[in-house]
């Protein structure tokens, strides 16, 4: 019998592990949505304010979702300009692709337009308190 409980525990430990990487990038739809998913996250939240006719946004998008997707400990809201007009106004977003970065329900920093890959890394650095991936040596800095 303890041998099954042994087996059931590390089945369900798998499953949540599992469940909670899906959820790792997420659209919001609604501003509802926006605050359970985003403001009342227990792990930071970078907000990716994007456009389908945005061209900009069609690279950083992928970016976006190459460097959270593997990370624990941050997720990725994927917000449309059009269909969240409340969102944009509260938020101030001007132009697209936005991003910005959210822990504990408060902007923790944010960036307009396509920036390069160490931008993107500092800010991800900023919101985990993890190393840069990579510095201008090639080295990992800590």
């Amino acid at each position: 019998m303890l041998r099954n409980t042994a087996k059931l525990s590390s089945m369900l430990v798998r499953s949540v592990s599992l469940s909670r990487q899906k959820n790792k990038r997420f659209e919001i739809n609604n501003n509802s949505e926006f605050v359970t998913k985003v403001m009342n996250s227990s792990v930071p939240v970078i907000v990716n304010f994007h456009a389908e006719w945005c061209d900009p946004c069609k690279i950083l998008t992928p970016r976006l979702i190459d460097l959270i997707e593997p990370m624990d400990t941050l997720d990725l809201a994927i917000v449309d300009l059009e269909s969240n007009p409340e969102l944009v106004h509260i938020f101030e977003v001007k132009a697209v692709p936005a991003v910005i970065a959210i822990s504990s329900g408060l902007v923790v920093d944010k960036f307009v337009g396509l920036v390069d890959m160490d931008m993107i890394e500092n800010l991800i650095h900023k919101l985990t308190q993890t190393p840069p991936l990579n510095s201008e040596d090639g080295k990992t800095e800590v």
